[in-house]
């Protein structure tokens, strides 16, 4: 029962969907032949990938079958509300396909961000090693032994004095007076 855009096609297409409402199955193949082709054609439009349509397209039929009861024709066509739905039902797929896409870009950048992350913190640890084993050549034997058993096997100064058989307040000014010149060698200010 193929049809047209004419008034008396309008007065019938609302009588089908007056008996999809009801249940008749015959009713919703009768709707399903005159609506499918709008429908596909406006959900393409906006989709544009073909089996997603197809798909957004027997939703958007299936919904005019459930919702079929809820169509009024003084509200308009059951044309107009057919491709309302349509319309609606791929708009949001897009919005759906997009807000998906956008997580995974923004879960893939936030991935490369921290493997940049931690290859340029694992950089800069090296780098900060290496201008440390220089200025740590830049002292004296003394300061070096102190502040090289003070800070990396994590001995207090009495500990430092006794390894280095050397007085505790000697001990304590060449610590204080390595890691001044530490910290004018890496350039750390106060």
């Amino acid at each position: 029962m193929p049809f047209g855009p004419g008034p008396a096609d309008r007065t019938v297409l609302a009588r089908v969907m007056g008996q999809v409402a009801q249940g008749d199955k015959q009713a919703f193949s009768a709707l399903y032949e005159a609506l499918a082709p709008l429908v596909f054609g406006i959900v393409i439009k906006v989709v544009r990938d073909r089996a997603q349509s197809e798909e957004v397209a027997q939703e958007v039929m299936i919904d005019l079958w459930r919702q079929a009861a809820r169509y009024r024709p003084d509200a308009g066509s059951v044309t107009t509300w057919a491709a309302t739905i349509a319309h609606r039902r791929a708009v949001d797929r897009v919005r759906s396909a997009q807000a998906s896409a956008d997580r995974e870009r923004a879960q893939a950048a936030r991935e490369h961000r921290t493997a940049f992350d931690e290859v340029a913190e694992q950089v800069e640890i090296r780098l900060d090693s290496e201008q440390v084993r220089r200025c740590l050549r830049g002292l004296t034997e003394l300061q070096r032994q102190a502040v090289t058993l003070a800070y990396y096997r994590g001995l207090s100064y009495r500990e430092v004095a006794e390894v280095l058989r050397t007085p505790l307040a000697t001990v304590k000014t060449r610590m204080r007076d390595g890691l001044i010149r530490l910290r004018d060698c890496m350039g750390v200010t106060t």
